[in-house]
């Protein structure tokens, strides 16, 4: 009996995994709008499993903060304000501009060849959308990602990518499919990296603040002219 709960429990979280994978991508993708009321029934039903493994993905993409409780409202998926956005991209701004300068100071020869790999892999990425997007998958296959986990610093990496991540890559989501900005991020993700690994820290992180600053600009163009106001 006792090894049938465990099984049982075992499968319950699989599909709670899932689930909240599955919902992460429709946000962060704009699936999902922002601003969409969840409805439990109505996802439960689409993605055909029950209310329990359900609710267990959205409290961990409120802990995410991509869905977010309502007073009287109910839970619904994140709205990223011009404000919200902007201090985002602030934070951003500082954190990987420190950390484009602790991974030039630390960085090994064999992280080194690692990213330009990737950067070469992102190129491909790239052409394969005939130049139209440069959207990176999570975790190691994001650049950014891996320049913070090069700068060693443990607390920074978790405030950049456990409270901000997914928010992050809302944001970058807009910029990446702008006309030029996929060839052109390409091109700064570069800059950045040949500084990194001459371990010029100073030019490593003014590329990198640089870079960010460039993305918030653009992303700023591309809200509703209600935002503006």
């Amino acid at each position: 009996m006792r090894n049938n709960v465990i099984s049982k429990s075992g499968e319950q979280s699989t599909i709670a995994d899932r689930t909240y994978e599955q919902l992460k991508n429709a946000i962060v993708s704009g699936v999902l709008a922002q601003g969409s009321k969840i409805v439990e029934e109505d996802l439960a039903r689409q993605y055909g499993i029950s209310r329990g493994p359900l609710r267990e993905a959205i409290h961990r993409l409120k802990g995410s903060n991509l869905i977010v409780s309502i007073p009287h409202a109910g839970s619904r998926v994140v709205t990223l304000t011009q404000q919200m956005m902007l201090e985002i991209y602030e934070v951003r701004e500082s954190l990987e501009g420190m950390s484009a300068r602790l991974a030039a100071e630390k960085i090994t020869e064999p992280q080194i060849s690692d990213l330009w790999k990737l950067l070469n892999e992102h190129e491909q990425a790239i052409a394969q959308t005939d130049g139209k997007n440069y959207f990176q998958n999570e975790g190691n296959f994001d650049f950014h990602f891996r320049i913070a986990e090069a700068s060693g610093n443990q607390w920074l990496l978790d405030h950049l990518y456990i409270e901000l991540y997914q928010l992050v890559r809302m944001c970058r989501q807009q910029s990446a499919q702008t006309p030029e900005r996929p060839a052109k991020a390409l091109n700064e993700h570069r800059q950045i990296l040949e500084a990194i690994s001459q371990h010029d820290a100073e030019l490593a992180e003014i590329l990198m603040r640089r870079h960010i600053s460039g993305s918030w600009k653009i992303v700023k163009q591309l809200l509703p002219k209600e935002n503006h106001e």
